[in-house]
């Protein structure tokens, strides 16, 4: 057992997340307030009207965190129980950055219908539903069945990783002077994160995208591809991921570890910009990639590395704008507008706050293309601009909305 291991181990004994109480309990008048007999005055209150859950309940700052298992953090289906922990971390993630309570809920079923069935029944219960680890394409269709809740619904894995790497591509393309609608992109790995992604880079401006499964490129010759993968078929020759890197811009990698040849990256354009995601170990290795290159710019996933593509910069934050506003979904709007919110604060000084938690010497430039995740500013910059696009797609039932005040109470929240 390697030392991280038994770091990890230690970490998580007992579990991460737990129960706290926000009102007094301290005397027989607060039992009776906060149980039989005062409870019953709140009862008969969201009884008369079903949105006083909000005034009188812990619906307004709740979110489920729901697994089926079925596709874990690069650990694949490991089943729901396994996957806990992850959806543990989860639940520690909405509450550190965005104090959004949150509660994991593992399902043991990964019948598509059984399991929009146990949400639609258990859903009232919160203010928003975060799908997690939910394999393709089954988790396309239990989002868009559940939009009709009337809560905010969002699969994580998908948008998450879209919206991440989108603002990071904007930001690198002003970094070395390239158009959106100019990128030939190459997309390794057709599951939830990857069509998610192909579909918002088409919303900010990308053209040329190619895409990988599995078995090669999506093109016109396949016949084996289901509904979501059809969008992106392709009328090339090209096959495999050798041949279609041939002069791209772009590699999104959501695939797995050390794919990325030399040989592949010298017949990438001038400036490539190599986005390597896979989990643990990336597609090609940082050090690696720029001995080959010297003019790449390369992100991954994790955090002992410069430039990561962290969903945590996301999704507590479309949350708590969404959640503030009392949005009824999460509209492609409001997913656009943490996108550019990201990437302006990307592009600006970065605080004196943030460079002493990483105690660096920290500037928007190749390695540092998207906000660090400890950046206390980023949940004033993306909450407020999802919460403004939820107003505008007039999905919010919060209409006395003020932006200016809001953005300063969360940017006093993290200081």
């Amino acid at each position: 057992m390697d030392n991280l291991e038994q770091k990890a181990l230690k970490y998580h004994e007992g579990g991460k997340i737990q129960t706290s109480i926000k009102t007094p309990m301290n005397s027989y008048e607060d039992l009776s307030l906060a149980y039989s007999p005062g409870v019953a005055y709140p009862c008969l209150k969201i009884q008369e009207n079903s949105d006083l859950a909000y005034k009188y309940t812990s619906k307004s700052n709740l979110v489920a965190v729901i697994t089926d298992g079925s596709a874990v953090l690069g650990l694949g289906n490991i089943g729901a129980l396994a996957g806990k922990p992850v959806m543990e971390g989860k639940c520690c993630l909405f509450k550190k950055f965005a104090n959004i309570d949150a509660v994991d809920i593992e399902l043991n079923t990964q019948d598509t219908y059984e399991i929009i069935n146990t949400i639609k029944n258990i859903a009232q219960s919160f203010g928003g539903i975060n799908l997690e680890d939910i394999a393709a394409p089954k988790c396309f269709e239990i989002e868009e069945k559940l939009q009709e809740l009337s809560i905010p619904v969002m699969h994580d894995d998908q948008h998450g990783t879209a919206i991440i790497s989108a603002a990071g591509l904007i930001n690198t393309c002003k970094l070395i002077n390239k158009k959106l609608e100019d990128l030939k992109v190459v997309i390794c790995g057709a599951g939830a994160a990857g069509i998610a992604s192909a579909k918002i880079y088409k919303q900010i401006g990308v053209k040329n995208i190619f895409m990988l499964d599995s078995k090669g490129v999506i093109n016109h010759k396949r016949k084996d591809l289901n509904l979501h993968k059809c969008e992106f078929i392709r009328e090339c020759d090209e096959d495999s991921l050798e041949e279609i890197l041939v002069g791209a811009d772009v590699f999104l990698g959501l695939s797995k570890a050390d794919i990325l040849s030399e040989k592949m990256l010298l017949s990438m354009a001038k400036d490539p910009i190599i986005f390597a995601l896979a989990n643990p170990n990336p597609e090609v290795s940082p050090e690696f990639a720029k001995k080959v290159r010297s003019d790449v710019i390369i992100a991954t996933g994790r955090s002992d590395y410069d430039n990561q593509i962290n969903n945590v910069l996301g999704f507590p934050y479309i949350f708590r704008g969404a959640l503030d506003v009392r949005a009824s979904k999460i509209t492609e709007n409001m997913k656009l507008a943490a996108v550019y919110a990201l990437a302006k604060l990307g592009e600006e000084a970065v605080d004196e706050k943030t460079k002493a938690i990483y105690n660096k010497e920290l500037k928007f430039g190749k390695d540092l293309i998207i906000p660090k995740p400890f950046d206390t500013r980023v949940k004033a910059y993306v909450s407020t601009a999802v919460a403004k696009a939820a107003i505008d797609d007039k999905v919010a039932l919060i209409s006395d909305f003020d932006e200016e005040k809001y953005f300063k109470e969360l940017l006093n929240e993290g200081n």
